[in-house]
């Protein structure tokens, strides 16, 4: 098995924030906060280049199938994390949080796709459901983590977040929306350079997150038994997920196609918008290293699992 070089890419870069975190500091004189804003909402822009209205609206058609990958991402997700909030107390309540904000987050767009193609499952329900997460990720993301960060957070204004997701990522959808007759062919031809620079942004929020952790020491609260614990708990919730949203496409009696489709798309979290909306939603006291680590460890894990199921899935179509 090939190892993803961006998950590779991801442990490079948090190694550098632990040699050289002081670049990345709030006294550093270059400016990653304003570089990175700048960053997400050119990535947006390009996310509004690239949206297919046409495909949006014939997608529409299928809708039981729509229903359950936004019930798993957005509904099934969160209702399990907080089930388990009893487990977390006092000590593990930031921890809680931060698989909370995994919950709650979009599906990946890229890898989903990909994965359902190799597989041979729904491909164009695929791309209808992986475009359509994030824009619904905008308005109930920041839903989901208002009723618990309110009580924990000081200074968390729900009104200001949706003022900031509106001027930095929506914003910038609609206008790429608009410029989409003119431009969209230019995502088509530059569409390896727009993954290469989607990539090299969510690798600085990274970097920045994680310089800023190491300098104050958040990590020496995390023992390697806490690391065993996050990425077996990170296993058993894409799993759980996995086959509960088989067992529910089973129930509603959807053919194979549409059952790969529900299984690869509804058990997807996207980075992209992690690192993006952690920028937004916590407060400047919380640390976004620790935030951002059950998230890190679930993207490489479900590109992994995936990219097995999706192989083996291919091999059994073609016999």
């Amino acid at each position: 098995m090939k190892i993803d070089r961006f998950v590779l890419a991801i442990i490079l870069v948090v190694a550098i924030a632990w040699l050289f975190p002081q670049w990345g500091s709030e006294n550093s004189k270059v400016p990653l906060d304003a570089i990175g804003s700048v960053g997400v909402s050119l990535i947006f822009f390009f996310y509004g280049l690239k949206l297919s209205p046409d495909k949006i609206r014939s997608g529409l058609k299928n809708w039981r199938l729509h229903l359950l990958v936004q019930s798993s991402t957005f509904v099934l997700f969160p209702l399990i994390i907080i089930a388990c909030y009893p487990l977390a107390g006092a000590t593990h309540r930031q921890l809680w949080l931060a698989f909370l904000f995994l919950a709650a987050l979009p599906s990946t767009v890229s890898s989903s796709v990909v994965m359902v193609s190799i597989a041979k499952g729904n491909l164009p329900a695929a791309i209808f459901n992986a475009s359509i997460s994030g824009l619904i990720g905008i308005a109930v993301t920041p839903l989901w983590m208002g009723l618990f960060l309110q009580k924990t957070a000081t200074g968390f204004d729900l009104g200001h977040i949706y003022l900031k997701l509106l001027t930095e990522i929506l914003l910038p959808v609609v206008l790429g929306l608009l410029l989409q007759r003119y431009l969209h062919h230019y995502t088509v031809r530059f569409g390896r350079y727009l993954t290469l620079f989607d990539k090299a942004v969510i690798l600085l929020i990274i970097y920045k997150s994680f310089a800023e952790s190491f300098e104050k020491k958040v990590f020496s609260a995390v023992s390697w038994a806490d690391l065993l614990l996050i990425t077996l708990a990170v296993i058993v919730l894409f799993f759980g997920v996995y086959f509960l949203t088989g067992w529910l496409a089973r129930y509603m009696k959807f053919n194979r196609e549409d059952r790969i489709t529900a299984q690869f798309c509804g058990t997807k979290k996207s980075l992209v918008h992690g690192t993006v909306f952690s920028k937004v939603l916590f407060p400047a006291s919380m640390p976004i290293g620790i935030i951002l680590l059950p998230l890190m460890l679930f993207h490489a894990i479900q590109i992994f699992i995936i990219s097995v199921i999706a192989g083996k899935l291919s091999r059994k179509t073609e016999r």
